[in-house]
């Protein structure tokens, strides 16, 4: 009777050291890989959030580019429109040129779906040249923004968090248009 309990104990005491042993091997074998540079991070996150409006923008029929879900808000190519051309409040001081004058892109001025499409393809493109040109250092420098300095950074990932927002929107149009965005589809 009195050998059970410690049989026991000798039992789990066993299997924790098993298990902490499996533990240490997998370690071993799986090193923790050191964090990527900011200029990867943030320029990976710029084009994720990029494609996802590129392909929405591409995927989106073109009878239905002048939806609104409500006629207080903006169509789904203004949408477009206007994450696009805000992405310019980070391109234009970043690269030295003066600021975008107009958030919004008028929609008169991209009269079809191919228009919107380069246009959103166009200014992906110029914000990630404008991530790269400044390197890893440059990313902490700073560019009038506004009435103030600003650190690259710091718009980089406001202007990220923006086209996410929009991406948001986006995806509520499609589902009222009762279509699947591109990116909730099942991958193949």
């Amino acid at each position: 009777m009195k050998r059970r309990p410690f049989l026991a104990i000798a039992l789990l005491a066993a299997a924790f050291a098993l298990s902490a042993h499996a533990q240490d091997a997998m370690k071993k074998d799986t090193a923790v890989k050191p964090a990527d540079p900011e200029l990867k991070v943030v320029l990976d996150s710029w084009n994720e959030i990029g494609g996802k409006l590129v392909a929405m923008a591409e995927d989106f029929p073109e009878d239905k580019y002048d939806f609104k879900p409500t006629p207080a808000q903006r169509s789904f190519a203004e949408q477009l429109l206007h994450a696009a051309g805000a992405n310019y409040f980070f391109t234009n001081p970043v690269m030295g040129k003066e600021p975008h004058a107009a958030e919004d892109p008028k929609r008169e001025n991209y009269k079809t779906k191919a228009d919107i499409v380069a246009f959103v393809k166009k200014s992906v493109a110029d914000g990630a040249a404008a991530i790269q040109s400044k390197g890893e250092k440059g990313l902490n420098s700073t560019v009038p923004y506004g009435n103030q300095e600003a650190r690259v950074l710091d718009i980089a990932y406001g202007m990220i968090e923006h086209s996410g927002e929009h991406y948001g929107q986006l995806v509520v149009y499609y589902r009222l248009s009762g279509l699947v965005p591109p990116e909730s589809r099942p991958k193949k």
